[in-house]
């Protein structure tokens, strides 16, 4: 059985220096290794310098590309590779894989084998040239010497799995041609086309090839805040990123990869009477336990080291609002949904009629208290909302165009299937209207002069940014201006950061700070562009790009020094970098622009 993303982790050295598992290479008198992504791909290239000599590390997950009717794209071939080549000069270097199974909680069993080794705890399997021994430590280790055009390659594969070291060129070549192949799909060559075409291969490398989820980061408990306890395991698909991953997979041109999204979101996120589970695992459950690792010291000392999340079992009523979203934008653009779906996704909308003025945990998970917050409402109008169009649209009112394909998240051909009965659309018409107008009455405040975090607070939320680009308002509403200035003074920093809000006076039932948040950086960009202020969004989103990691990489968050904090890689944060720059892109086409924000289809004349 190939591993998950939220399996238990073999490699964790970066939750404990001392305890934790990692593959080791090194060069003998060499400093940090410059590195950097081949092209768009996910092939990490390092090269190593010593006063003689240069050594090339190519390492890569290996994977391979589908075609006819696979719809896949890429899947892995279960190798993780890793390729040494000394280009000049001499050099010593050494290895070491220091297996620690099951979250560092049991001790490596290495095994010799004709092809290599195997380590029978969590079934993975090391070949090499040259080959390993088990060291005094109980580790896999290597010590040689390479001189200028000597290689040598390692492949850690699964039980059961073995690969050839001489089978490593051809895995890289299957590999940068299954990356080259599918950037190909995106024709994006735009505003910020380097920033966007590799941030779409890093949510494709999120995205879990046997189900089509897309989970929130590949680690966890990695801190929102050196040494403090805002540390969560996101290895899992959240419905919070539904509507902006087909979004942005749409109009990217990843039509494949959107429906299967689909196909996983609507085949598992049922209703549990009126409650719809915020997160699912990669193969649709709906409940992990959490807990923490008390034996690992945490990320710079920062714990508790959880897996597992509490948020499963949390009701927010945002996601409602996400779910009707991803699901419209896929019908109004490529069509397919099946009656049964539609169903499903009427009877959402109906639950969410029914508990819409209910205090929940929010967008952000807060496990203090719950009330009635101001982005539950904006997302449960966009539920009702979309619930509608959805309705009118698959009744026959608008729909694709004549003659338009679609790969459909059913599969198969697209098809219209009768759902029971014609939703209650004059009843969510009245709801709709009732929550519109609870939301302007009670979430903005006159005195702030901005929509606030929840009924009857003073304190900010920078979820509010995405009020125009949802067309809960229009981005030139002066309520939507002042908001912008207001969030950007008082949870704004020096430079183009927001904070998504104050911990302390939301009283969010932890300790401690944490740091800007980037999603909501990014929103920011969307939000300026819909009032009009390109120029300003424009300088807000390159210095954002500038901030990347020198691999092009962003996390959830960014703190002082501009560290990178939280999960890392984020897929909601390179969701936001993309939409950002698909809008400065279209920001002179005002048509466009708002279509995108009313989620309205331009037809070509």
């Amino acid at each position: 059985m190939r591993p998950r993303f939220d399996a238990a982790s073999v490699f964790n050295r970066v939750l404990d220096r001392e305890a934790g598992g990692a593959w080791e290479l090194d060069v003998e008198g060499a400093g940090p290794p410059e590195r950097a992504y081949a092209g768009t791909t996910l092939i990490l290239e390092s090269r190593w310098r010593t006063e003689t000599a240069t050594v090339a590390v190519t390492d890569f997950l290996a994977v391979t590309g589908t075609g006819g009717e696979d719809d896949r794209g890429i899947v892995p071939t279960g190798a993780l590779v890793r390729l040494v080549r000394c280009e000049e000069g001499e050099a010593r270097v050494r290895g070491r894989v220091r297996a620690r199974p099951d979250h560092a909680r049991r001790p490596p069993r290495w095994e010799e084998r004709d092809e290599g080794l195997l380590e029978a705890e969590a079934g993975l399997a090391l070949s090499g040239t040259p080959r390993w021994r088990i060291g005094d430590d109980g580790d896999a280790a290597f010590d040689m010497t390479l001189r200028a055009g000597q290689s040598a390659a390692f492949v850690l594969g699964y039980a059961g799995r073995w690969f050839a070291p001489d089978e490593a060129g051809r895995l890289l070549d299957e590999t940068a041609r299954a990356w080259t192949d599918w950037t190909g799909d995106d024709a994006y060559d735009g505003y910020g086309a380097e920033h966007v075409r590799f941030s779409a291969v890093v949510l494709r490398g999120l995205m879990h090839s046997e189900s089509g989820a897309l989970i929130a980061a590949p680690t966890a408990s990695l801190p929102e805040w050196p040494g403090g306890e805002r540390n969560w395991d996101y290895r899992y698909p959240w419905h919070r990123d539904a509507a902006l991953v087909v979004l942005v997979l749409m109009r990217l041109g990843h039509r494949r990869e959107a429906g299967r999204f689909l196909r996983f979101l609507l085949g598992n996120c049922s209703l549990d009477g009126d409650h719809l589970k915020p997160m699912l695992t990669l193969d649709g459950g709906t409940h992990v336990a959490e807990e923490t690792l008390d034996h690992l010291a945490g990320y710079a000392g920062s714990r508790p080291v959880r897996i597992g999340n509490k948020a499963f079992e949390q009701f927010q009523i945002d996601v409602y609002g996400q779910v009707l979203d991803a699901a419209f934008v896929y019908e109004q653009a490529a069509g397919g949904l099946t009656g049964d779906q539609l169903a499903k996704l009427f009877k959402i909308v109906s639950a969410l009629a029914r508990v819409w003025r209910r205090p929940d945990d929010g967008i952000w998970e807060v496990r203090d208290s719950r009330r009635r917050w101001t982005s539950s409402a904006l997302y449960a109008w966009v539920c009702l909302d979309r619930g509608i169009r959805l309705a009118d649209l698959t009744a026959g009112t608008d729909g694709p165009p004549r003659g338009a394909q679609s790969d459909g998240p059913s599969g198969g051909p697209a098809r219209k299937e009768p759902s029971d009965g014609r939703p209650p659309v004059d009843e969510w018409r009245r709801v709709r209207d009732e929550v519109h107008e609870e939301l302007l009455r009670c979430g903005y405040d006159e005195e702030v002069g901005a929509f606030v975090q929840s009924y009857g607070a003073k304190n900010l939320d920078a979820s509010l940014l995405r009020l125009p680009v949802l067309n809960v308002l229009p981005g030139k509403d002066p309520r939507v201006l002042s908001t912008l200035d207001r969030i950007a003074e008082r949870l704004g920093t020096d430079g183009p950061l927001i904070r998504r809000y104050d911990p302390e006076e939301t009283n969010d039932g932890l300790g401690g700070p944490e740091g800007a948040f980037l999603l909501c950086s990014f929103d920011m960009v969307s939000a300026l562009l819909l009032g009009g202020r390109k120029e300003e969004a424009k300088r807000r989103f390159d210095a954002l790009c500038a901030l990347g990691d020198p691999l092009g990489l962003f996390a959830e968050e960014m703190g002082p020094g501009n560290m990178m904090l939280g999960n890392f890689p984020q897929a909601f944060t390179h969701l936001a970098l993309i939409e950002a720059a698909m809008n400065l892109d279209v920001a002179d086409q005002a048509d466009a622009l708002h279509a995108w924000a009313e989620r309205r289809r331009t037809r070509p004349e």
